[in-house]
């Protein structure tokens, strides 16, 4: 049964005012907020940014989540390891290399100790693929990457700005059960991508959603407000009879109301999926 869920730090106010982070100062109270809404999950959020306190980092920490998921009822499914935003598999030595895909598989680890099903990996932004040279250089990587995910049965999604084509031919090297896709309503929609279109290219590799919206060629807005076409989206969703997750990673509304905020949103992904 599909689960709801929703990203790290976004049922808390900003922190050192980032959009989004991993929440070093409040991330213990975020499960009591996620249990209000309620949503299933908390999609976690291992960031550079707070690496060094991020608990799913040590034993200690793991405990502590575990303590957590348990208590509040609410799980945490995902892992969304922008850590590699900053340290990202392209356009690095191979000693760089090597040090992020023992993170990785460090990361995918300790996930598999709380519960963790999926580790999402963007390559978005300054981590985007950008040449052929690094497309063969995240083909490598990821080929090294599987076996890790073979250890701990965690898969793997990738959430990628290309083009469907580029995209599935990306998948096509990678012909690996465990390597799926993280569809991104709000990223695609702001390259101009169509639903129809990605999920004819590589539909049936889709194994998570980012539900957000955005503005074409431009930054993320309130659900409905922007150019993602969600009607499009779910009817895909659909035909390829899509049993995965949602996790909202929608705009931010006003701080301190960020609860009534999240049951709108989630109100409104009800609208289109009642699975």
């Amino acid at each position: 049964m599909t689960k709801l869920g929703i990203m790290e730090g976004r049922l808390l106010p900003p922190e050192d005012g980032r959009f989004q982070c991993f929440p070093r100062n409040q991330w213990e109270s975020e499960f009591a907020q996620a249990a209000k809404v309620p949503f299933n999950y908390i999609e976690w959020v291992y960031d550079l940014y707070g690496h060094d306190m991020n608990p799913l980092g040590n034993r200690a920490g793991m405990e502590r989540l575990k303590n957590l998921t348990q208590s509040s009822g609410v799980s945490i499914r995902s892992v969304c390891a922008d850590y590699f935003m900053d340290k990202p598999f392209v356009r690095c030595g191979e000693q760089e290399l090597d040090e992020r895909l023992q993170e990785l598989a460090h990361i995918l680890r300790n996930g598999r100790a709380v519960g963790v099903n999926r580790v999402v990996i963007p390559f978005v932004d300054a981590s985007a693929i950008r040449s052929k040279e690094d497309l063969a250089a995240v083909q490598d990587a990821l080929k090294a990457a599987m076996p890790f995910a073979e250890e701990t049965g965690i898969e793997i999604h990738l959430e990628t700005s290309l083009g469907p084509a580029e995209f599935a031919k990306l998948l096509n090297c990678v012909p690996h059960p465990k390597l799926r896709v993280n569809y991104d309503s709000g990223n695609s929609a702001s390259l101009g991508y169509s639903p129809t279109n990605e999920f004819a290219a590589y539909g049936d590799r889709i194994g998570s959603v980012h539900i957000k919206d955005r503005v074409l060629n431009g930054g993320t807005v309130p659900l409905g407000t922007g150019s993602a076409d969600f009607p499009a989206l779910f009817s895909c969703l659909e035909r390829i009879e899509y049993r995965g997750d949602f996790t909202l990673q929608v705009a931010r509304g006003t701080p301190g109301d960020e609860v009534a905020w999240a049951k709108r949103n989630l109100a409104f992904v009800r609208r289109y999926w009642n699975n």
